[in-house]
């Protein structure tokens, strides 16, 4: 099967190799010539625009964008809209708002054209391990997809799966980049409540990897934290800065507007936007308001 991929960073480099090795023919575009010369060196189609992708492509065209959520999405869709026939699909396999893809689809959908949303997790380790993908869109055409999706799966008939109408692609993954960033919050502080208590010389890497085998709190981003850890055991060079990508955010939003407690997705992401704050107010605050209370010693520098 053929498809279109526009955006060909990491991820969408390593999608594109695993649809090769599956059989799939990939046509694919990016502004970053030296990434089509990759994808045409791994034997794959490059093209130089957007025109010359929807001319490679025959019969009922489908065209994945991996592009940054927002803006580029839309003036992508914008751009192959006139390119297209009733019936072809646009794919949006990034980390789109949601209540975004509920438009888009509606807004392509009235012009005679198909629109599937992707919630994809797998990264960069996709290439070897699979993706896990959330699909949103009509059956028929996520039912059309499907050698794509079994391509890019773990194993064709798991981790991928067609969860909703248009928007429920995303949806379901922003909630489980939620409780991603809880997770990871949650391994963070365990980890330095251990480096912390010094007086027992605690092997960071060797108990990440006990943990890894017949644990309840086993995983593969434990294996990922494991790995990490045995490279670099004290985080030598490190910056305690830690961005969000949006997911998180939207998660907190979300369970705001329905009324669900959700205490630890939230302290997660308000942990991450500390993290980028040297000197905080907030600290300074509470120093100075121990410091008037209670006499306790205040740091200066």
């Amino acid at each position: 099967m053929q498809l279109g991929l526009i955006g060909l960073g990491k991820m969408g480099g390593n999608m594109a190799e695993r649809l090769r090795e599956g059989g799939h023919e990939v046509v694919g575009f990016d502004f970053n010539a030296e990434a089509v010369a990759r994808l045409t060196a791994a034997g794959n189609v490059g093209v130089s625009s957007l025109e010359e992708l929807t001319q490679k492509l025959t019969g009922r065209r489908a065209i994945w964008i991996m592009v940054p959520q927002g803006a580029p999405v839309d003036e992508t869709i914008a751009k192959l809209e006139p390119l297209l026939n009733p019936g072809d699909i646009l794919i949006d396999g990034g980390n789109s708002y949601y209540k975004d893809t509920m438009r888009r689809y509606a807004e392509v959908t009235a012009k005679g054209l198909r629109f599937v949303d992707v919630g994809t997790s797998g990264g960069v380790w996709g290439l070897k391990e699979g993706y896990s993908m959330m699909i949103g869109g009509d059956q028929e055409t996520v039912e059309y997809l499907r050698p794509i999706f079994e391509a890019l799966a773990p194993e064709p008939g798991k981790g991928w799966g067609h969860v909703g109408p248009g928007g429920a692609g995303h949806f379901v993954k922003m909630v489980h980049n939620g409780i991603e960033y809880g997770m990871m919050q949650a391994y963070a502080e365990g980890f330095t409540v251990l480096e912390k208590k010094e007086e027992l010389a605690l092997n960071l890497p060797q108990i990440a990897d006990i943990w890894r085998y017949g644990s309840v709190v086993r995983s593969w981003l434990l294996d990922l934290t494991a790995e990490a850890l045995a490279g670099n055991p004290t985080l030598d060079g490190l910056q305690a800065y830690v961005v969000d990508s949006g997911e998180g955010r939207w998660t907190v939003f979300e369970a705001i507007d329905l009324n669900v407690s959700a205490p630890v997705i939230t302290e997660s992401v308000i942990r991450r936007i500390r993290s980028r704050e040297e000197n905080n107010f907030t600290d300074r605050m509470l120093a100075i308001m121990r410091n008037a209370f209670g006499g306790h010693a205040v740091k200066k520098g």
